[in-house]
């Protein structure tokens, strides 16, 4: 009975010693709102996304005078609490916070902070290294340019004594203090002085993986990994005419020498595989016609081996309106998701699911929801065989620096509740371009693609299945 009593207190004191962190969770007041799902008001609620990452994004709120002029909002918390700390997330270029009130009742603030003239807020004074340049043609994402010193900062204020019972914060921003475009990322309180920090989601098994291997593949530029079930590696070609190649692993690192795969490259500029398995492959960047139901992408019927074209994937009522777009199926076909933008998008590119009716062509494509959609782009989704888990890569989460790989998985058959998408960790991800993942589940390894200086490396990392569960 001792030992356990022991542990009993032991568990008490760390909860008693655990730092209550809440974000902004509605929205009382503000001075300003551009609209819109990108840089809006509402981007300011909920935990960071923008951070640690830092720099110009959409999940950041673009307020209409944030170049010279005054702002102000006022938001709410989902339950009253004790505030020793109070942390405003700044994303792009910090030191904007002018006073900061507090209240227990929404009626009376009281001012517990206000910005003294010699004082300067502590920023990162990053200048981004990321290849936001660079642009996969058709199939892949143009990156937004950004001014090259973001100065990021969190303007974390440590009150003298907690404040019980605060349900509100009101927050004074004079834009004129910093030059250059502002954006504010969150608001967060705390009971404690411990720094509120923006934390990337991922798992501490995803940091223990071994280092990624870049596949060697002469003077070839690839794109788009896919692996076939026998073994075989297929990817696009960037540097060429878009063509796709195949290769084979030799062992100790080494793979044979690439070779052209005329029925998957008939398209006159772009062809990317997206899908090959033993019943069915399926490739983009054909051309289609708006309006008709084609989608772009070429479906081919496997017949004893060889990929027989069938023609254009059929959608009821099709549109895109960005000018890339990637997919994914279950292994039976029945379900296809496709990252695209339609009227209907959290941001720019998002998720959408479409079934297969019975005449073999798709239902209308329905967003897959808030959860896994971000205000920015979601984009090169792979579905593993258990048709729940789903790879993709993002830059509208909280990440290690540009596109970032996450997985999720699916909640319930309805296919719009998934998981919050999970970091697949600093091994993988990187400060440059990491997208385009494949998981071969066959030999638990995963394939990928880097952009770094508009160079593009393929890599490859095993990585057990169990960390994807």
């Amino acid at each position: 009975m001792k030992p356990v009593l022991v542990i009993i207190i032991f568990n008490l004191m760390l909860s008693a010693q655990a730092q209550q962190v809440q974000w902004a969770h509605k929205l009382i007041k503000f001075s300003s709102d551009l609209g819109g799902k990108q840089n809006g008001i509402k981007r300011i609620l909920g935990k960071p996304d923008a951070l640690p990452q830092c720099g110009n994004s959409p999940n950041g709120w673009s307020p209409k005078n944030a170049l010279d002029g005054r702002e102000v909002v006022v938001v709410g918390f989902e339950k009253p609490q004790s505030v020793k700390q109070i942390a405003i997330f700044e994303n792009l270029n910090a030191g904007c916070v002018y006073r900061v009130f507090v209240s227990t009742d929404g009626e009376k603030f009281e001012a517990v902070w206000g910005r003294k003239s010699d004082y300067k807020t502590p920023v990162y004074k990053t200048t981004l290294t990321t290849d936001r340049s660079y642009y996969f043609g058709r199939k892949r994402r143009k990156i937004q340019e950004v001014p090259q010193a973001v100065n990021p900062g969190i303007e974390r204020i440590i009150l003298e004594a907690p404040m019980s019972n605060i349900t509100m914060v009101k927050v004074e921003f004079v834009f004129a203090l910093v030059p250059g475009q502002k954006q504010i990322d969150a608001i967060g309180i705390s009971d404690s002085e411990n720094p509120i920090e923006a934390k990337i989601n991922s798992k501490p098994e995803l940091e223990n993986l071994d280092s990624p291997v870049v596949i060697s593949l002469g003077n070839l530029q690839p794109s788009g990994p896919v692996v076939s079930p026998d073994g075989k590696l297929y990817f696009s070609v960037t540097n060429q005419k878009e063509q796709i190649y195949a290769t084979t692993y030799l062992g100790n690192d080494k793979w044979d020498s690439a070779t052209i795969l005329p029925e998957f490259s008939q398209n006159e500029n772009y062809n990317y595989l997206e899908v090959i398995n033993e019943n069915f492959a399926l490739s983009g960047g054909a051309i289609y016609d708006k309006g008709t139901g084609d989608s772009g992408y070429t479906v081919f019927k496997n017949n004893n081996g060889t990929y027989e074209k069938q023609g254009q994937l059929k959608i009821a009522a099709f549109n895109n309106y960005n000018d890339t777009s990637d997919a994914t199926m279950t292994s039976d076909g029945k379900t296809l998701i496709l990252a695209i933008e339609t009227d209907f998008t959290q941001g720019s590119l998002d998720l959408y699911y479409a079934h297969r009716k019975e005449d073999g062509t798709y239902g209308f494509l329905q967003n897959m929801g808030k959860v896994i959609n971000s205000a920015a782009e979601e984009s090169n989704p792979q579905l593993l065989s258990d048709s729940k888990t789903l790879l993709f890569a993002s830059n509208g989460f909280s990440s290690n620096g540009n596109y970032d790989l996450f997985v999720s998985y699916r909640l319930d058959d309805s296919w719009k509740n998934w998981s919050e998408p999970i970091n697949l960790g600093s091994k993988i991800n990187t400060i440059h371009f990491d997208g385009q993942p494949f998981y071969d589940e066959k030999n638990e390894k995963l394939y990928y693609v880097t952009s770094v200086d508009e160079i593009l490396q393929m890599k490859a990392v095993p990585l057990p299945k169990k960390h994807l569960r």
